[in-house]
């Protein structure tokens, strides 16, 4: 099999016998995510009643206005039943996420209903981060 040629090293031969050497900030300007681990375990222990898999969501929809469940499954890659009762469903009622607009909130008007494939029986809930959830995330970005 083919290997792979790795370059020749051009590390300092003073740094021969060094725990660690980083790169110049020339190849790395800012690795925000470096302390991930431990800023989501510290994170974690200061919001009891939030759970990784709760967060990273957050995260995901931090910056969009509003979703509908469907959005969330195709994109997040999660079954749609799942999402819902594993994720949604107690992040509302935890208060990190709230009914954008309800069922039964469409336009009566009859273009409307002409035009639009969702009307006033099967139209999706729109949910979004609240306040909360907002603060949340915020606070989990200043401690990375």
């Amino acid at each position: 099999y083919d290997r792979i040629q790795m370059p020749k090293s051009t590390v300092r031969k003073t740094r021969l016998f060094r725990e660690v050497s980083k790169l110049p900030d020339k190849y790395v300007k800012h690795n925000y995510l470096k302390n991930l681990r431990s800023a989501t375990n510290d994170f974690l222990e200061r919001n009891p009643d939030l759970t990784k898999s709760y967060l990273h969501l957050m995260l995901f929809l931090y910056d969009l206005e509003f979703f509908t469940i469907d959005y969330v499954a195709s994109e997040y890659g999660m079954n749609k039943k799942n999402l819902a009762d594993r994720m949604i469903y107690p992040l509302a009622l935890s208060g990190y996420i709230y009914k954008h607009f309800d069922k039964l909130t469409p336009s009566q008007t009859l273009e409307d209903h002409l035009f639009r494939d969702e009307t006033k029986m099967n139209y999706r809930v729109r949910y979004a981060l609240s306040q909360k959830g907002r603060l949340a995330v915020q606070r989990f970005y200043n401690s990375l």
